[in-house]
């Protein structure tokens, strides 16, 4: 399928990616400067979620403090540096089932190829910290129907999320998984299994489901290896917080050795010819050279 303008749409070029990796790894950004490495990188897609962006835009912790406009501004800023397909992280919504049109419709317009709505109560946190709760489970049905059918584009690929792993145990998140599906969303991610056992479990039960599978460092879910992750069914493979944690390193590292007049980490540091190159400054100035004015 191709658009009027020849071109073909993003969540077709996201459900390809499917079906032809296996699994499908995917970097997060968190702002343009990472969506356009990670692209000149050679990577087929990205993902956005919430934990990094609002640490990076707004310094704060992903407890619910920021929502959808505030979170859209990134998103929009990250889905315009580059032409890679982008898996999006939409929290609950950001209300009821009007918030989640609007969210998955905004979204659509940006150029979104996938979304992920989870069943959390608001005010949200990080799958992996402590105080979640989720909603009763007919709330979310509603929310995965509203999605998939006020969606603009039938193409935009939509997975559902439980948290209720850590609220009511797996057996509870795995049914609530099996009425999202029923509902009619197209993957599946149970946050935060504990164990290799209970990944599992959950890829055994939906053998032939996409799944998402959330290697994040520090959390609560082993730390496999991509390879590891296929064969036991998960599917795609989100590094959402590596990008935001190697940064935050890297800059806490680089203010340090300023601020102590040592000066030793100039070599560690990216090429300013380089950084420009990654940025695009080339191709600006070529335009400026053919066209001319000031």
């Amino acid at each position: 399928m191709t658009t009027m303008t020849g071109r073909v749409p993003k969540g077709q070029i996201f459900r390809d990616l499917l079906k032809s990796e296996k699994p499908l790894v995917l970097v997060g950004a968190y702002d343009a400067l990472g969506a356009r490495l990670i692209a000149q990188a050679g990577a087929k897609s990205l993902f956005i979620g919430g934990f990094s962006i609002v640490g990076a835009r707004y310094g704060v912790p992903d407890v619910g403090l920021r929502a959808y406009a505030d979170i859209a501004a990134a998103v929009r800023d990250i889905v315009n540096a580059c032409d890679l397909p982008a898996f999006v992280d939409c929290d609950d919504g950001y209300g009821d089932v009007k918030n989640v049109v609007h969210t998955v419709q905004g979204y659509e317009r940006m150029g979104v190829a996938a979304m992920m709505l989870e069943d959390q109560t608001w005010p949200k946190r990080c799958g992996h910290m402590a105080g979640k709760n989720v909603v009763p489970v007919e709330v979310m049905e509603a929310k995965v129907r509203a999605a998939v059918s006020e969606r603009l584009d039938p193409a935009t690929f939509i997975f559902a999320r439980t948290d209720a792993r850590a609220v009511h145990g797996l057996d509870d998140a795995m049914r609530r998984a099996e009425r999202y599906l029923r509902a009619g969303a197209e993957g599946l991610f149970i946050e935060a299994p504990e164990s290799v056992d209970e990944l599992s479990r959950i890829g055994r039960a939906f053998s032939g489901v996409p799944l998402v599978a959330n290697p994040l460092e520090g959390g609560k879910t082993p730390l496999l290896s991509p390879a590891e992750f296929a064969e036991l069914g998960f599917t795609v493979i989100p590094y959402g917080i590596t990008l935001i944690l190697h940064a935050a390193n890297a800059m806490q590292k680089a203010i340090v050795d300023i601020t102590s007049g040592a000066f030793a980490r100039r070599d560690a540091a990216m090429e300013f010819r380089d950084y420009l190159d990654v940025i695009e400054e080339p191709s600006w100035a070529k335009i400026q050279d053919k066209y001319g004015g000031v």
